[in-house]
């Protein structure tokens, strides 16, 4: 199942969703799966309990998932869809094309901010697994700094090839890669997010990225 931008694809369901009412029945066990998060954190999450807040059999969810890590897998997959479409949003609204990569990197930092502090399990699962796994195939910051890039790159006429595109994928890595440690310690420091350790974020984010972006 691919993203809604065409970039990272959701790990395969047991079954994909063809028709409508299959695919709203999936969007109900993940916002179910969402809500449980929050309230029980990973370790208590059922599946029989997904099911029920959700209003859909049991057998409906096993339909599409073996097992609650699947779910999980899943929602955080879905996670950085919603991410990209806000970001990808934001950036469309008028009065936002002139100020260049400085102010597409607010927007970033921004736009992860707000699905922190209001998308339901979006505080523990985030773009990945909530519990530690074993040799994962992937890495979560990979995939959002990949996404991130595919977003802005023809807007901020990114090299995508060569050297430079290498200079630039490796780049965005660093930058998720510290934005995530840094306002980790931001929501740790306050519920809300502390707002100097934000700001000093972006302005670290500004800083470093200038050497590949101007």
């Amino acid at each position: 199942m691919i993203g809604q931008d065409g970039g990272v694809p959701i790990p395969p369901l047991r079954r994909a969703p063809v028709q409508r009412r299959s695919a709203e029945r999936l969007g109900r066990i993940l916002d179910a799966c969402a809500e449980l998060l929050d309230e029980t954190g990973y370790e208590d999450l059922s599946t029989r309990a997904v099911a029920e807040r959700a209003g859909v059999p049991i057998g409906s969810v096993y339909r599409f998932f073996s097992n609650k890590r699947a779910m999980a897998e899943a929602l955080a997959h879905r996670n950085l869809d919603q991410y990209a479409a806000r970001v990808t949003e934001r950036l469309a609204k008028p009065g936002t094309d002139g100020g260049g990569w400085r102010e597409a990197m607010d927007v970033v930092v921004d736009e992860y901010l707000a699905m922190k502090r209001g998308a339901p399990g979006f505080a523990l699962v985030e773009f990945g697994m909530p519990v530690p796994v074993t040799a994962p195939p992937e890495q979560p910051n990979h995939l959002v700094a990949d996404r991130l890039r595919g977003l802005l790159g023809e807007r901020l006429g990114l090299e995508e090839s060569g050297e430079a595109g290498e200079r630039v994928r490796v780049a965005f890595l660093l930058a998720v890669e510290t934005a995530d440690a840094l306002l980790r310690l931001a929501f740790r420091v306050h519920p809300e997010g502390d707002p100097v350790i934000v700001a000093e974020t972006k302005e670290l984010l500004r800083s470093y990225l200038a050497g590949v972006l101007d």
